[in-house]
């Protein structure tokens, strides 16, 4: 058998229950509820651990709870998923790989299987204190056969009274200490000895430096002749020292740093809950006040609103009362009238006929006598509720939602520009009327009907068209183009009543007439004594010539214009003339 075999034979066959009968471990498996330490406890079953494997990464399970794990091979190696229990990968394979309940590491399984693991001596050593601390009678290791009251702690063996008096009378045992298992229970220590799994009874004393394997004395002599075998009292100091630089020289700092970056993790989670929940209940607040801020404003709203109803409704009455008067004293009049004239003889009418032409002329005269655009107008139509406008601030907190519920006023209406006094022949004129309300505020809205007449004052077929442009601000662009001079009335209407100032008085003038000649002192003199030269004044030359000349004939005596004869040099041209008429006259030249 090679060294390698016999190395995996030991892990194979060893009893996990030396020192601890099989009927007590059985018995105390089922009893996980009653144990005191969770190092005897495995995580998977959370029974009493029954033959404990260590895997790679230092944890332990019961070597049949590896074997219900599923395993599974890197890709691209043919892998698959199978059960750890299962025969192991042949020589040369992929080797399985578990994940471990504990940590979900990935831990690859020897090629002898779950049987091929390290056994967790330290756990069976707890499954034996926990079954002594569970008062459970423990077999003496020696004969089997009475309940063991003592232990040697050097062979680590349970001993009855019997044999416990015996080991003391041997010569190789008698300094051996041995305790009362009460004494040790009590203390929680306790140990049990490893056993060769090839060779029952001999322990495992030896360690194989090439094998790197703990042996006993037989598997020294047969399997590990050629090599160097060491008792495990003289080489444990070093392999224990290996273990302890990693642990204290590298593991122990990392350990402090993972335990402080984990504290501070935790604290960062804790303040992170306190800030969150203090955010939390700023929101709540924030959003609580806000929300009063917003009954708050629909609260003024509708106050706003009822108080317009109200108002509103006591115009209406107002007018309804107006209205009912005047038609009680326009239906008594007219009433008596009819049956004057109906029933009434001759004399009656002529008796009665001045009083009743003066109260008729009376209701004609001071009556009130309304128009139908302006009856029944304030309906609430001209009320909107804009949900998007900004309202402001409500106790610190921006609110939107306007009641918008201004009314044109009329007399309240201004006109902007100079278009509305004067205005020219054929050129384009323009005013603005700026819409109000009652308080001389502008609208801001625009929507109001809108009626512009121009009329000539002495041609009342001579009409202007108009040109209504509503900005949408409550202000109105009108524009036109007079073709006829002379004096207009013009007619500003909303809602079919004349805003103030109306009508209006537009005068237009007629453009203005540039001079078409030259400024001269005669024409025989500007043509450079040309014949055919012509002049607008009406002076004449003998001799055929058609202009005029200085000290002849009807010449002004001053210079003056050669295209109308007019002698003010910064005048309007006062003669229209044909295009035929104007080429005989003399042109504009520099002189």
């Amino acid at each position: 058998m090679s060294v390698r075999e016999e190395k995996t034979a030991q892990q194979q066959k060893r009893e996990p229950g030396a020192g601890l009968s099989n009927s007590a471990v059985r018995e105390n498996g089922s009893a996980a509820g009653d144990v005191r330490s969770s190092r005897a406890v495995c995580r998977v079953c959370s029974r009493l651990f029954r033959e404990p494997k260590l895997l790679p990464c230092l944890h332990t399970f019961c070597a049949d709870c590896i074997r219900q794990l599923e395993t599974f091979s890197a890709p691209g190696a043919g892998g698959g998923r199978s059960r750890a229990g299962a025969e192991g990968p042949a020589r040369g394979q992929v080797p399985l790989t578990v994940l471990c309940p504990e940590c979900d590491s990935e831990v690859d399984l020897p090629s002898s299987g779950v049987d091929g693991l390290t056994t967790d001596h330290l756990a069976l050593d707890e499954v034996l204190m926990e079954t002594l601390l569970m008062e459970r009678s423990v077999l003496c290791d020696l004969c089997s056969e009475s309940d063991a009251g003592k232990r040697c702690e050097v062979c680590c063996l349970n001993l009855c009274d019997f044999c416990s008096q015996a080991h003391r009378r041997q010569k190789r045992t008698s300094s051996h200490s041995i305790h009362s298992l009460e004494d040790l229970k009590s203390q929680g220590r306790l140990s049990r000895p490893v056993l060769c799994s090839l060779h029952p009874g001999q322990e495992l004393r030896l360690f194989c430096e090439p094998c790197d394997l703990a042996v006993c004395l037989e598997c020294a002599a047969v399997f590990h002749r050629d090599h160097q075998c060491s008792p495990t009292h003289d080489v444990i100091n070093q392999h224990g020292d290996c273990i302890r630089e990693l642990v204290s020289g590298s593991l122990r700092p990392r350990l402090s740093r993972l335990e402080e970056a984990m504290r501070r993790v935790e604290i960062s989670k804790e303040a992170l809950k306190i800030r969150t929940d203090s955010l939390a209940s700023e929101i709540r607040a924030y959003a609580r006040s806000y929300a009063s801020a917003v009954e708050a404003h629909c609260c003024s709203l509708l106050r706003t609103l009822e108080e317009l109803k109200i108002q509103r409704r006591n115009q209406l009455n107002l007018q309804s009362v107006q209205l009912q008067q005047a038609l009680s004293d326009a239906r008594g009049g007219v009433d008596f009238a009819e049956r004057l004239l109906t029933c009434g003889s001759e004399a009656e009418i002529l008796s009665a006929k001045g009083v009743t032409t003066r109260r008729l002329m009376s209701l004609l005269e001071c009556g009130y006598d309304p128009h139908p655009a302006t009856v029944g107008i304030d309906n609430g139509s001209s009320m909107y509720f804009l949900p998007q406008e900004s309202a402001g601030q409500v106790d610190g907190f921006p609110v939107v939602g306007v009641l918008y519920a201004k009314t044109v006023d009329p007399s309240k209406c201004t006109i902007q520009g100079e278009g509305l006094q004067q205005g020219v022949v054929s050129e384009r004129d323009e005013f603005t009327l700026v819409c109000k309300d009652s308080a001389g505020e502008p609208m801001g809205k625009g929507g109001d009907p809108v009626l512009v007449s121009i009329v000539h004052k002495d041609r009342k077929d001579c009409v202007v068209e108009t040109t209504i442009v509503d900005n949408n601000d409550g202000s109105y662009a009108v524009s036109y183009t007079p073709m006829e001079p002379g004096s207009y009335s013009v007619w500003v209407c909303v809602k079919a009543q004349h805003v103030k100032g109306s009508p209006f008085v537009l005068t237009v003038k007629r453009k203005f007439q540039h001079h078409r000649g030259i400024f001269h002192c005669c024409s025989f003199c500007s043509s450079g004594g040309a014949k055919e030269a012509r002049c607008g004044c009406i002076g004449t030359m003998p001799g055929g010539f058609q202009g005029c000349g200085h000290g002849h004939k009807g010449h002004p005596g001053k210079p003056h214009w050669s295209c109308c004869g007019s002698v003010v040099e910064g005048s309007e041209c006062v003669r229209s003339l044909g295009l035929a008429s104007l080429r005989g006259h003399v042109r504009t030249v520099e002189l």
